[in-house]
């Protein structure tokens, strides 16, 4: 009875960490941006850009996490790094030099939502990794969750 006991929880433990472990899908994305712009209509921004930079909230998931940018690309809220809040990133690079941020805001001034390619840290990993940003504009702002393609 111990050995089974033992390797239910054992094949339990390891399952938790493989689920724990998935990177999270283009649906998921999609999924957590709509919901973060519904709780930014109705709540407003400062209660939902403190709850969206809480990172045991509900605004992060494993690797998926909202940020939100000005459409001047200064970073108004980021659910994986608060050091970013309140910084201009329009001239930021990743390691293909692409202007991502400019990029995502130009996109932002022309769509109602979109998704932008790039590469960035993964939060999870630590590596870079190429990623896929999906965003929608709100007000003057993007509001945006993006997956990892390791």
């Amino acid at each position: 009875m111990k050995t089974i006991i033992l390797t239910t929880l054992a094949t339990a433990l390891m399952l938790g960490t493989a689920i724990a472990g998935e990177h999270a899908s283009r649906e998921e994305a999609e999924a957590m941006v709509k919901k973060a712009v519904a709780f930014i209509k109705a709540n407003g921004t400062e209660k939902a850009y403190q709850e969206i930079d809480n990172r045991q909230g509900q605004f992060v998931d494993r690797d998926l996490y909202v940020v939100v940018y000005g459409l001047d690309g200064k970073c108004l809220a980021h659910g994986a790094n608060a050091k970013m809040i309140g910084k201009d990133f329009a001239d930021t690079q990743d390691v293909d030099g692409k202007y991502f941020i400019k990029e995502r805001m130009e996109l932002a001034k022309t769509h109602e939502s979109f998704w932008q390619d790039y590469k960035f840290s993964d939060p999870v990993t630590k590596k870079i990794e190429p990623k896929q940003m999906y965003c929608e504009r709100l007000g003057d702002t993007a509001v945006c969750s993006g997956i990892y393609k390791s």
